[in-house]
C-alpha cells in the first residue's frame, strides 16, 4: 500500500513524500484516511513564514515538516490489547495530511455518525476550535455578535454564534466571495470590511446599539483596535484567531475607559475533563458538531468551496497562497486513485 503525506519543505514549498505505512503498537489502531481539511490560517502562517522573529510562530516553525490536523478515515488494523474498536469503524484521526496514521484507541477516538459525510466530518477539528471560541465569549440570547474575518473559521464562528442565540450576527470581510458565502449560510448581516462607517452600520442593525461581542478571526493584529471600536461599553472581544503580527492599542481609550474585556480562545483552553462547571471538552464539542450536521442545523457542505484529490495538494496550497480570500473550506480526498505520473 502506498502512503503519501504532505510535507512543507521550506517557505512556500509543498511536496508529497512517500513514506512507509506505520503499524499499530499496543493500544493503537491504524487509520486509512478518507479526507482532511486544510487549516487556511495555521498552515498558511507556517508555510509562508510571515510572522515576527522571536514569536511563538517563529519557535514552532521548522522545515521540513508535516502539516494538517483535521483528518478522518476508517480503521484498517487494530493493535494488541485494543478493545471497543474494530476494522471498518469510521473515526476522527487528527493526523497530518496523509494516507495512513496510527492513533491511540482511547475515548478521544470518536466514531463518526453514518449521517455525516466524509467531507463534512473532516471539518471537525476546525469546528471544535470555533465552538470553544464562541463559548469563551459567553454569548447570551439576543446579544449582537460581530465576526470580523470570514474565512472558514469565521464562517463557522458566525454560524455557531447564531445557533447560540446571538441576534443579530454581523459578518465582516473585505472579500466579496467570503461575504457571499456568509449570506448563503444565513448570517443575518454581512458587511464590507473596507466600509468607512462600520460602527454606524452595526448600530443600524442593532437598534442604535454597538455590538455586545466581537469575535476576531482575521489573524491580522493591526485590525484589532478597529474591531474594538464596534463594541458597546463593557463589551467583549474574543481572539479566536492566532494573530501573526503585534497589536498596538491605547489601553486607556480602547480597554480601560470603556471597560472592555479581551478574551483569549486558543484551542488549549478547552477543559481537559468534563466538570459540572464546564462540561464542554474537545470531544463533547465534536459530538455536538456531528449532531448539528446530522440534524441539518449546519450545512457543512456549503462551507466547502474547493475539493482536491490528494496528489493535487501542492496545487491546493498554491491556490491559497495566490488568493486565500476566494476560499472557504478546502478538503483533500485521500481515497482517490493516483493519477499523477510524477508519483
Amino acid at each position: 500500500m502506498d502512503n503519501y503525506r504532505v510535507l512543507f519543505t521550506g517557505k512556500r514549498k509543498v511536496e508529497l513524500e512517500k513514506v512507509a505505512v506505520p503499524r499499530p503498537a499496543q493500544g493503537q489502531v491504524l487509520v486509512r484516511n478518507h479526507a482532511s481539511a486544510i487549516s487556511t490560517g495555521t498552515e498558511l502562517t507556517i508555510l509562508t513564514g510571515e510572522f515576527p522573529t522571536g514569536s511563538v510562530w517563529d519557535r514552532i516553525t521548522r522545515y521540513p515538516s508535516g502539516s494538517g490536523y483535521s483528518s478522518i478515515g476508517r480503521i484498517v488494523e487494530v493493535g494488541p490489547g485494543v478493545e471497543g474498536y474494530a476494522a471498518g469503524d469510521r473515526v476522527i484521526c487528527g493526523s497530518h495530511h496523509g494516507h495512513f496514521a496510527v492513533r491511540p484507541a482511547d475515548p478521544n477516538l470518536l466514531r463518526i455518525p453514518d449521517a455525516v459525510t466524509d467531507e463534512a466530518a473532516a471539518l471537525y477539528r476546525l469546528a471544535e476550535i470555533c465552538m470553544n471560541g464562541v463559548r469563551r465569549g459567553q454569548p447570551q440570547w439576543g446579544e449582537c455578535a460581530v465576526v470580523y474575518g470570514l474565512g472558514v473559521i469565521g464562517q463557522l464562528v458566525a454560524v455557531f454564534a447564531r445557533l447560540a442565540g446571538c441576534r443579530p450576527v454581523v459578518g465582516i470581510d473585505v472579500s466579496a466571495t467570503r461575504r457571499e458565502l456568509a449570506r448563503r449560510l444565513g448570517i443575518h448581516l454581512v458587511l464590507d470590511g473596507n466600509a468607512p462607517d462600520l460602527p454606524d452600520q452595526v448600530k443600524a442593525a442593532n437598534h442604535g446599539r454597538l455590538a455586545d461581542l466581537v469575535y476576531e478571526v482575521t489573524a491580522v493584529g493591526e485590525l484589532i483596535p478597529k474591531e474594538m471600536e464596534l463594541l458597546r461599553r463593557q463589551g467583549r472581544i474574543v481572539i479566536v484567531s492566532s494573530p501573526r503580527t503585534k497589536t498596538l492599542i491605547d489601553l486607556h481609550d480602547l480597554c480601560n475607559s470603556p471597560s472592555l474585556s479581551i478574551i483569549g480562545a486558543h484551542n488549549s483552553s478547552h477543559p481537559a475533563h468534563e466538570t459540572p462547571y464546564n462540561p464542554w471538552t474537545t470531544c463533547r464539542n465534536i459530538e455536538l458538531f456531528f449532531d448539528s450536521v446530522a440534524r441539518a442545523e449546519l450545512d457543512a457542505a456549503a462551507l466547502i468551496t474547493h475539493r482536491y484529490p490528494w496528489w493535487k495538494a501542492p496545487e491546493a496550497y498554491q491556490m491559497l497562497l495566490d488568493d486565500r480570500g476566494r476560499a472557504g473550506a478546502v478538503v483533500l480526498d485521500w481515497t482517490a486513485e493516483n493519477q499523477s505520473p510524477a508519483l
